[in-house]
This record gives C-alpha cells, sequence and structure tokens, in this order.
C-alpha cells in the first residue's frame, strides 16, 4: 500500500493537466458570458431553481453575474499560470460550486465533475515546476509527486465512466429509442445530420458508448492498447463535443490522458526542460492515517451515490429520486405538458397564472417534467402568494412521456403539492406509479 500510494513519481502529467485546467476553466467562465448562457440562465429568470436546501443561493442581481463569471475566469488564468495557486484554485471551487448549485435549469453531470475536480485539485502539488508560485519561491519546486495524486484521478473516473456505462444498460437505450430520439434535433448539422438519422448509425452510437465507458480506463491503464483507447478517445470526445455542444468537457476528458501515458512522453512533448525524476523513493507523510481515512470516505460517498436510487420505490427514470449526481449521462428524453391549479385556501377560488409570467421557456420546460422543479415552483407560489397575504393550494396535473412512450400522468393531481415536505432521502407518495399494478 505504501508503495502503491507514497512512492514518489514524475510529475510532468499533473503539472501539464494544470496548465489545460486552468485553461479550459477561463474558457468554461468567459464562454459562458459570450454565448448568453450567464445571461439566459443567471440574469433574465425571476428566480433560479436552486439545488434543494441551497435556496439562500441565488444569482447576484443586475449584471453582477457577469462580473462573478470575469473573476472567476481570472483565478482560472491564476491556476494555469501558478499565481497563488492554492488560494485561486479554492476560490475557483468556490464560485463554480455556488453557481452549480444555485441552479438546475442547465444541470449537467458534467458540471458536477467540474465541482469535484476543482476541490480535487485544491489539494494537489500541481504548482511545484513551471509556476509563477516557483518563480516567487523556488524552494516550492519539485520535479516529483507521491503516486496517490495520479490514482486519485484514474479510481475518480474509473468509477465515473463504470457508472455511465452500467446506467446506459436497460432497454430504451439497447434498443436505441434514447439514440434516435436525442439524433433528431441534430438532422440540421451540415454533411453528418441526415447520417445521424440512420439506424445502424444509431447502434454504433447506443452500443459504442456502453463499451467506450466500461472500457476506456482499463484500455488505458494496459500499455499495449493505450495508444488505441487514446485515438479512439479523441473520436469519441470529438464528436461529443461535434453534436452535443458540451463546451471544455470532451477536451478536458481528454486531458485526463495524461495520467496515463509514460511521464517521458509527457515531458517530451510538453516540458522538454523539464528533468525526469528516476528515483524509487517512498516517503509516508505524518498524517498517512488521516489522509487514507479521507480518501476512503470520498471513494466511499462517490461510489454509493449513483447507486442510491435503487433505494426509492419506482423507477428513476420516472421518479428522478436519486437521478443527480449519479454519472446518469443522456439517458432518456422527457416532454410533457402540465397545468398549475392555484386555489385560494379561504375561499376555494381558482386563481389564474401564467407560467410565462414566472418562468423563461427553459424553466417551464423543468417545471413539466420534473417532480423536485414541479414541487419547487409550488412553494414558490406559496411564498409569492402568502406575501400577498393570501394562502393558497396547488394542484398540479402532469402528463410526461419518457423516450417517445404514452404519456402517464406524473403527480396525484388531488395532493396540494404546495404544502407537502421535500425528503432527500424518501420516496414521495403524490409521485404517480410508472407502471399500473
Amino acid at each position: 500500500m505504501n508503495k502503491l500510494l507514497f512512492k514518489h513519481i514524475d510529475n510532468s502529467g499533473l503539472i501539464v493537466f494544470r496548465i489545460i485546467f486552468g485553461l479550459l476553466c477561463f474558457l468554461e467562465s468567459v464562454g459562458a458570458i459570450f454565448t448568453g448562457w450567464v445571461k439566459r440562465t443567471l440574469i433574465d429568470p425571476e428566480f433560479t431553481f436552486s439545488f434543494i436546501g441551497f435556496e439562500w443561493l441565488q444569482p447576484l442581481p443586475g449584471s453582477w453575474m457577469y462580473v462573478y463569471y470575469i473573476v472567476m475566469g481570472i483565478f482560472g488564468l491564476f491556476i494555469m499560470l501558478g499565481y497563488k495557486y492554492r488560494f485561486s484554485m479554492l476560490m475557483f471551487a468556490l464560485m463554480w460550486t455556488a453557481t452549480y448549485l444555485m441552479q438546475k435549469s442547465s444541470y449537467n453531470n458534467h458540471y458536477y465533475l467540474l465541482v469535484l475536480l476543482s476541490f480535487i485539485m485544491v489539494i494537489m502539488p500541481a504548482n511545484r515546476y513551471a509556476s509563477v508560485d516557483v518563480k516567487q519561491n523556488p524552494s516550492l519546486k519539485s520535479i516529483s509527486m507521491p503516486s496517490w495524486c495520479k490514482w486519485f484521478f484514474v479510481l475518480q473516473l474509473f468509477i465515473l465512466y463504470t457508472y455511465a456505462s452500467i446506467a446506459k444498460l436497460y432497454p430504451d437505450w439497447l434498443d436505441t429509442s434514447v439514440i434516435e430520439i436525442l439524433m433528431k434535433s441534430k438532422i440540421s448539422y451540415p454533411i453528418v445530420g441526415e447520417l445521424l438519422q440512420q439506424k445502424p448509425v444509431h447502434y454504433i452510437l447506443a452500443y459504442g458508448g456502453i463499451l467506450f465507458d466500461g472500457l476506456i480506463i482499463p484500455l488505458l491503464l494496459f500499455k499495449p492498447t493505450r495508444k488505441y483507447a487514446f485515438f479512439s478517445s479523441i473520436f469519441f470526445h470529438l464528436f461529443n463535443s461535434f453534436v452535443f455542444q458540451i463546451g471544455i468537457f470532451p477536451y478536458m476528458s481528454l486531458a485526463f490522458s495524461l495520467f496515463f501515458f509514460e511521464p517521458k512522453t509527457i515531458r517530451n512533448l510538453f516540458l522538454k526542460n523539464k528533468p525526469l525524476y528516476e528515483a524509487d523513493d517512498i516517503s509516508i507523510p505524518k498524517h498517512k492515517n488521516l489522509l487514507l481515512s479521507l480518501f476512503s470516505v470520498y471513494f466511499l460517498i462517490q461510489i454509493a451515490l449513483p447507486i442510491r436510487h435503487n433505494l426509492f420505490k419506482d423507477d428513476v427514470l420516472w421518479t428522478e429520486e436519486g437521478h443527480r449526481l449519479s454519472w446518469r449521462m443522456m439517458l432518456r428524453a422527457k416532454s410533457g405538458r402540465t397545468t398549475y391549479s392555484v386555489i385560494n385556501a379561504d375561499t376555494n377560488v381558482a386563481i389564474p397564472i401564467k407560467l410565462d409570467d414566472y418562468l423563461t421557456k427553459k424553466q417551464q420546460r423543468g417545471a413539466k417534467t420534473k417532480p423536485d422543479i414541479i414541487w419547487q415552483f409550488a412553494q414558490y407560489l406559496k411564498e409569492d402568494f402568502a406575501n400577498k397575504g393570501i394562502p393558497i393550494k396547488v394542484f398540479v396535473r402532469t402528463f410526461v412521456s419518457i423516450n417517445g412512450k404514452p404519456v402517464k400522468q406524473l403527480i396525484d393531481p388531488k395532493v396540494d403539492i404546495a404544502n407537502e415536505e421535500w425528503y432527500h432521502f424518501k420516496h414521495h407518495n403524490w409521485l404517480l406509479p410508472s407502471k399500473k399494478d
């Protein structure tokens, strides 16, 4: 165990990863401004659907979220340059996590991955070479790192990709129903739009996704297959970047390959003047047991979170209980129609409301199909009318289709959602079963 985790190895991969990671953090931050994402998601809405329990996290007023993202981008540049690295990394991690928790209309597993990576990078000795910090304080300079730095990333990626592969092993993915729906919106793409509508292509994408996610980490670890796995990664991630337009994350995924190739290869490609560390030292830290305990707890949580949906009643695709933080990526297409009936609790008189008066179009999509967002909107309405001195009840009629299947009613229309409690670890009985007994 000591040799596996505390043997010192060359740190070229981590140093180059820090530079790329910082650049991508900068591009993600400023890109969110220039693409209009910040305006659509954080400025235009009257309020945002935060993660339940984090309602106190709301966007800054007016145009201050632009400033927020500019500051975050500056910290990204500082990370890339290795300037006041730990402070810059911690500030980016906190700021990115705050924006992740304060809205989920644009929920994405990749955003969650960036939360984890940002905090992981805080503890990594990633500024020990090719950094401003080393220039200002030469005593920081090092050409090695403990091997746990590498294995931390490898294990995190193995968990991510394994769960992503397992989650695809269900009928609607295996018969390509999901892929077919996802590709319909890509028909206007030049050159490949029509090709993406072909059934053989759907099967290649569906089963290729399962195989890639399930095998990529073992194949990168195994030296004879590493090169071929890397080239397949390039194709896979660039395809995702072009077709699904998911920002920096395909490129960050490619950057993880730095932890699988030989340090000599990384050094020759990116850090030609850096000495290669070839010693065989093992350095046991003073707080070894604490470090191992923290790592064990972290990875136990990472292993447990993606399977917690099995503790809930009914199908996670239907209830979404246990869906988030679980690497369930692009697994289903949901559509629905929903009406909210607001009733004056004192007079039993219906109060007409229009969703357009409260929600952006993007928020409305969530408020029609996602149980937690439906519940949160009912709470918002309750508080809004309470401020006007009007106690209300909220009844919801929601009809949802998953993966093109016939619509079914999602929520019991007789239950006053505004006066229901939310449970993080318990099934909500106002969710109607996905299948009739």
